[in-house]
C-alpha cells in the first residue's frame, strides 16, 4: 500500500484502489475509525433477479469498514478482515445509490471491531459487523 494511500484513494480520478474503480465506488469521507463511502448502482452490479448482488453489498459494506480501520491505523499499521456478519434488509435496484457509513466500535491491541451500515434514499439496506487484527 503506497504511503499516502489515504491521500490518493480521495481523489476522483485514483488509481491506487483498482477495485474501487471497477465499481465505482467513491470515498465521500474518511475520519480517524470512521469512513463513509458512495456506490452508484449501474446495471452491471444487478443479479438475475434485477437486485443489487448481495456480494456488491458485502464488498461496500467491507471496504468502509477496512477503510474505517485504515484511516484510524498508525502509519505502516496493516489489518485484514478476519470476521464479517452481513444482514441484508432490503433489495437495492440498478439507478439507486448506496451511502455506507462505518465506524470502529473498539480498537484493541491486535484485534479490532467495526459496524456499517448501507443505505439508500436514507433507508438501511444492509448492516454489517466486522472483526479485524493488526497484521
Amino acid at each position: 500500500m503506497p504511503h499516502n494511500y489515504l491521500e490518493q484513494v480521495r481523489q476522483p480520478e485514483q488509481s491506487v484502489n483498482p477495485l474501487f474503480r471497477h465499481l465505482g465506488i467513491e470515498v465521500v469521507e474518511l475520519d480517524a475509525d470512521r469512513a463513509v463511502l458512495r456506490l452508484p448502482v449501474k446495471p452491471e452490479l444487478i443479479q438475475g433477479a434485477g437486485n443489487a448482488a448481495g456480494g456488491v453489498l458485502a464488498t461496500l459494506l467491507d471496504e468502509t469498514m477496512a477503510h474505517a480501520v485504515l484511516s484510524g491505523n498508525q502509519p505502516g499499521q496493516l489489518t485484514s478482515t478476519v470476521d464479517m456478519n452481513v444482514s441484508f434488509l432490503r433489495p437495492v435496484k440498478s439507478g439507486d445509490t448506496l451511502l455506507c457509513e462505518a465506524t470502529v466500535t473498539k480498537r484493541g491491541s491486535r484485534i479490532l471491531f467495526t459496524e456499517a451500515t448501507a443505505t439508500t434514499k436514507n433507508v438501511a439496506v444492509a448492516k454489517a459487523t466486522a472483526t479485524f487484527i493488526m497484521l
